[in-house]
């Protein structure tokens, strides 16, 4: 049986033009060997599996070349490209610092560098995962690698930029490599399976490449395991199941019954999905990642950020029609939210489900405010009658008696299937009645009843109601006294600690509040985060104060109080200085008596 060479080895870049997704760095290596102007030292950093290494040893042995092409390309003739090509070069010496990272490896290779190469023009030490060395390690090596002789070259690779000290940093030209996108990737596994005569599916490449997240030399890991099991074919459905992947699939049909608020088949889905054997937050991660998708989908700038093929790109658009911005950045809260909580839930399997029926609810909820809107209430007039509402599927026909003397005052949307029943006449004695009588009627509305499971009908009652705004000429105004705004602000100050909001209470309790004669209260502060936590619990605040004061006009107002500078005296210095300005006598008196305030 031949020794099997991975594919990762195999196909490794000999030349400059082989190396993908690193177009800048190349280039400018190329042209500082083609104008003589190669610094002394490298630093190759980037993510794992990019090509730091291997460009590397591709400058190595193209410096050294005897018979470098016009496109700077190494001949592989020549004695230093042979030797080089059968890993028997004297000249490109590498050093692997995760395992030699001591001051004594590192006195080793400096000893090295004072002899002259016996082929080629340079010597090239290549340190890889140079961020291992230790502290000595790096201090040993900085001298040499300031002023290295002429016939020595550095080229140092490293993932972790951030370990390596500043003085390192410094003496070093410094290249950042960057993850190599979704597309070149699957290029270079179409050619790959191409080269080995594999028959590959070009979704299965993507998927592929989408999971080696910009490593090329992971994905061809990921190519060499999937193609030993599919025997030279390789279908998505099989990358699917040997990678244990959710299919685009399952996300768009999830898409779509979050978007119905079809909740019944949301949790009938998921089912399925946890049967599958796979986990919960990589579900939801997953399914982030794709409403992050469709977000970018609502901006045609945005869409080349998917980084998809073009029948996904298309499935991806048309789904992204039925949504909109507001529902999808929602959503995608909630899953965040979702994902930090999994590993503290006991019950991570309901946790998800609560999500979803979240998530299925916001598009339903924005749907039932839509449809409050176009109930409108405005006050009658005093000889007019006014009418208390109930639902009922037969408004038509119970109301012909009454449209007539309430057309002018009540819009009525016959979608919200409304009942006129009962009148009550309305005179000048029955005024302060009146407002009771229309805000307790209008004050709350219950929600229309969904089409499947809804989660809003599992919400508290007080949350399940909408509050409708009064007109304005219904709006409280009571008249209010200092006194009594003193007496509602304590209460209000119990109301929040009983309800664990012990820091918003204690802010409250700091300074006593005053009435301006705008009829507003205003609240002095110590410092900008104390504002800060008024200013987020301005609605809550205020709502119960307009309610316990029975006046909708009132306002907060709160501020920092202005620092004050501490003028009381001390010293016997300060003191005196004080008593001769209120006294000018007193300073004539001191240098006549020749005395010193300090004493």
């Amino acid at each position: 049986m031949s020794d099997f060479l991975v594919s990762a080895r195999k196909y490794r870049p000999k030349t400059f033009d082989r190396v993908i997704g690193q177009d800048a760095i190349t280039s400018t290596l190329k042209s500082a060997i083609s104008q003589n102007q190669l610094a002394q030292s490298f630093l190759f950093c980037g993510p794992r599996g990019v090509g730091k290494t291997s460009l590397a040893r591709i400058l190595a042995k193209t410096i050294n070349c005897e018979k470098m092409s016009a496109e700077i390309t190494a001949c592989d003739d020549c004695v230093s490209c042979t030797s080089f090509n059968e890993n028997s070069s004297f000249n490109v010496h590498e050093l692997d610092a995760a395992s030699n990272n001591s001051v004594d490896d590192i006195r080793n290779l400096v000893d090295q560098v004072r002899f002259a190469p016996q082929v080629g023009a340079y010597n090239i030490y290549i340190i890889d995962e140079v961020h291992m060395l230790s502290q000595s390690a790096f201090n040993a090596f900085l001298k040499t690698l300031e002023e290295p002789p002429k016939h020595a070259k550095f080229i140092l690779a490293t993932t972790e930029k951030h370990k390596i000290i500043p003085t390192i940093l410094s003496r070093c030209q410094i290249f950042d490599f960057k993850r190599v996108g979704t597309d070149d990737i699957v290029k270079n596994l179409q050619y790959v399976a191409e080269m080995e005569k594999i028959s590959a599916d070009l979704n299965a490449l993507q998927l592929i490449a989408e999971k080696s997240d910009g490593a090329l030399r992971d994905s061809l890991s990921l190519f060499d395991r999937l193609v030993s099991f599919s025997e030279k074919t390789l279908q998505y459905q099989d990358v699917i199941t040997h990678l244990n992947i959710l299919d685009y699939d399952y996300y768009f049909k999830i898409t779509d019954q979050l978007i119905d608020n079809n909740i019944s088949s949301l949790l009938v889905s998921y089912n399925e999905i946890i049967n599958n054997g796979f986990d919960g937050q990589n579900f939801i991660n997953g399914l982030a990642n794709h409403l992050r998708d469709l977000l970018l989908c609502q901006d045609s700038l945005t869409v080349s950020l998917l980084n998809k093929n073009n029948d996904l790109e298309k499935r991806y658009l048309d789904q992204a029609i039925k949504t909109d911005a507001k529902f999808l950045v929602k959503a995608l809260k909630l899953t965040n939210e979702c994902d930090i909580q999994y590993k503290l839930s006991n019950n991570q399997r309901l946790l998800v489900e609560i999500c979803l029926m979240q998530i299925s609810s916001i598009g339903q909820e924005a749907e039932v405010k839509k449809k409050h809107k176009n109930f409108i209430v405005s006050q009658p007039s005093e000889s007019s009658k006014l009418s208390e509402l109930s639902l009922d599927s037969n408004a038509k026909e119970n109301n012909n008696n009454y449209k007539g003397d309430f057309e002018n005052d009540i819009q009525v949307n016959e979608s919200d299937n409304i009942r006129l029943e009962k009148t009550i006449e309305i005179t000048p004695e029955k005024k302060p009645e009146f407002k009771d009588e229309i805000i307790n009627q209008y004050e709350r509305r219950e929600v229309i009843k969904p089409k499947t499971i809804s989660i809003l009908n599992v919400i508290d009652e007080e949350d399940n109601i909408e509050i409708l705004e009064a007109p304005s000429n219904l709006v409280r105004s009571e008249l209010i006294s200092e006194n009594i705004v003193l007496e509602k602000w304590k209460e209000m100050i119990i109301y929040f600690n009983d309800r664990e909001k012990s820091n918003l209470a204690i802010t409250l309790g700091i300074n006593k509040p005053l009435l301006n004669a705008e009829g507003n209260i205003q609240i002095t502060l110590s410092n900008s985060s104390q504002i800060e936590l008024i200013n987020q619990e301005k609605h809550n605040i205020l709502r119960f104060l307009r309610d316990k004061l029975n006046n909708d006009l009132i306002d907060l107002l709160a501020k920092v109080a202005p620092l004050t500078k501490d003028t009381t005296p001390y010293t016997n210095s300060d003191k005196f200085k004080q008593m001769s300005q209120d006294n000018k006598h007193l300073e004539k008196l001191r240098q006549e008596l020749g005395l010193d305030p300090d004493y």
